[in-house]
């Protein structure tokens, strides 16, 4: 299979992974690297520094900054912002960006924003319309402004009424430090 990528779109890298969706009016600055099948929504700025794993899906109106590292099965709802720099003025860059690692198989609610210098656990939920400003955890659901722990959540995305197993798919977790994993 190949890409598809619209005619309205700038793509400079030449790093993209096999069939990935870019559609109208995205931006991907030439040392992005983008993985297989991912689907890039209009509106969307991606910077240089920045990794983009396999079965991503970005919706529309999302940058994504230098600095920020998305694992594979990631979802990043629509207009969710990120940040790299704890004290932004113009044309006063840092020596270096903050780094943000989203996390395999996490999820990004609409209009959240993201603090930079974080990671957000696998299989997390962060809210829609969330501030995360700290670290989450392996499978947890945070939300609010600012994002607080709420629950946990299975690899599903069910959210689970009992930590140790899921009802709708019956995975079973244990819970550690970073969290709760899946005992396989």
């Amino acid at each position: 299979m190949s890409n598809f990528i619209h005619s309205t779109a700038e793509v400079m890298s030449k790093k993209i992974g096999e069939n990935t969706y870019i559609w109208q009016f995205v931006v991907i600055l030439k040392d992005a690297i983008i993985g297989n099948n991912c689907n890039i929504n209009c509106h969307v700025f991606i910077e240089n520094d920045v990794t983009i794993g396999h079965n991503v899906t970005i919706k529309s109106g999302v940058q994504i900054w230098d600095g920020i590292s998305i694992e594979d099965d990631v979802f990043i709802g629509p207009n969710v912002t990120f940040t790299n720099d704890f004290l932004p003025r113009s044309k006063k860059y840092p020596e270096k960006f903050l780094k943000t690692i989203i996390k395999k198989g996490s999820s990004i609610g609409a209009n959240s924003t993201l603090i930079g210098g974080i990671t957000i656990g696998e299989y997390s939920m962060i809210g829609a319309g969330s501030v995360v400003t700290k670290d989450v955890p392996n499978n947890t659901l945070f939300f609010g402004n600012p994002a607080n722990f709420k629950g946990y959540i299975c690899n599903c995305g069910s959210k689970l009424k009992d930590k140790n197993e899921c009802l709708k798919c019956h995975r079973k977790f244990k819970k550690t430090d970073k969290g709760i994993i899946e005992i396989k």
